[in-house]
């Protein structure tokens, strides 16, 4: 990757939890503003001495429910995510999260307006709760599309700044040459393959790395991350399937969602929990479960 843009995205992640609240906000602070201006210029064909207090509100009670439903929406759709192979079991969840999507927003916005209203000595009534929720949805449901499309833009850009791993095909066998066939001998059940080096690709590059040098694992909803001299590679798999794949003399499940390159642990903290610090080569610090405490402490020979 060239050296302006690998400095950039290391630049970028200290801020990352802050540029991303920040984003929605923006958007929905700007959709607030327009919306409401556009709102107002309507009302004023018939009332032009309408307020434009009253749209503005109208908008903010809105934006302040849709911002607080995108947390639990991208949460949705890590749990359901709608990918070419998921599409057919996951598609219906998401078809009934656009109503509870709806029903939610319409819920908190007038639950909010009759809040405000009521701080400044007047009253909010919906006239035809029917009319408003299907005026609603059809919002809601582009709005549902709009933000997972968002989100994915904003995975896929950062998966080709930072770049995306994956196993290595294993070589496949020679082809038999001519002549008479070696007679059949009892085959023993295959090792699983081990591989050596992952194949990471990152923006129009493409280089190894070797397993050895992954120094711990961490599943991510649908990747798990390779951490390597610093920096993560996300790699399409569960945890378990990785952990199936990996050297299990070199490697430890030290959680539910850690693996450990047993080479870079140099010591075990335990808790009164019951459950342990790990502390590794470079001063990073990892949680390793009481399932998994006794056994690692075993491996890696620290008290």
């Amino acid at each position: 990757m060239p050296r302006s843009e690998s400095s950039w995205l290391a630049r970028y992640q200290p801020w990352r939890r802050l540029a991303e609240p920040g984003f929605w906000v923006a958007v929905l602070a700007v959709q607030m503003v327009f919306n409401s201006i556009v709102t107002l210029i309507d009302l004023r064909r018939f009332d032009p001495g309408f307020p434009y207090g009253h749209p503005l509100l109208w908008e903010f009670s809105s934006a302040l429910v849709v911002g607080a439903l995108i947390p639990l929406l991208v949460a949705f759709e890590r749990r359901f995510p709608l990918r070419w192979g998921t599409l057919r079991a996951h598609l219906p969840w998401h078809l009934l999260g656009t109503a509870l999507f709806c029903v939610i927003h319409v819920a908190g916005m007038v639950l909010l307006r009759k809040l405000f209203y009521g701080l400044a000595g007047e009253s909010y009534h919906v006239r035809s709760w029917t009319a408003m929720l299907g005026y609603e949805y059809l919002k809601d449901a582009r709005s549902y599309l709009m933000i997972l499309a968002a989100v994915w833009s904003y995975r896929l850009i950062l998966l080709r700044m930072q770049g995306e791993a994956r196993v290595l095909d294993a070589a496949e066998p020679p082809a038999a040459g001519p002549g008479p066939a070696a007679p059949a001998e009892p085959v023993a059940p295959a090792a699983p393959a081990r591989p050596e080096r992952f194949l990471v690709r990152k923006l129009r590059k493409e280089f190894l790395i070797a397993a050895a040098d992954i120094e711990w694992l961490q599943a991510a909803g649908n990747y798990v991350n390779l951490r390597v001299r610093g920096h993560d590679y996300p790699l399409r798999s569960t945890i378990a399937g990785v952990e199936a794949k990996l050297d299990p003399q070199r490697f430890a499940r030290i959680h539910r969602s850690y693996l450990v390159n047993l080479d870079q642990v140099v010591s075990i903290e335990p808790l009164e929990s019951g459950d342990a610090r790990l502390h590794l080569k470079d001063g990073t610090v990892l949680p390793c479960s009481r399932r998994h405490r006794s056994e690692l402490r075993g491996r890696v020979g620290s008290d």
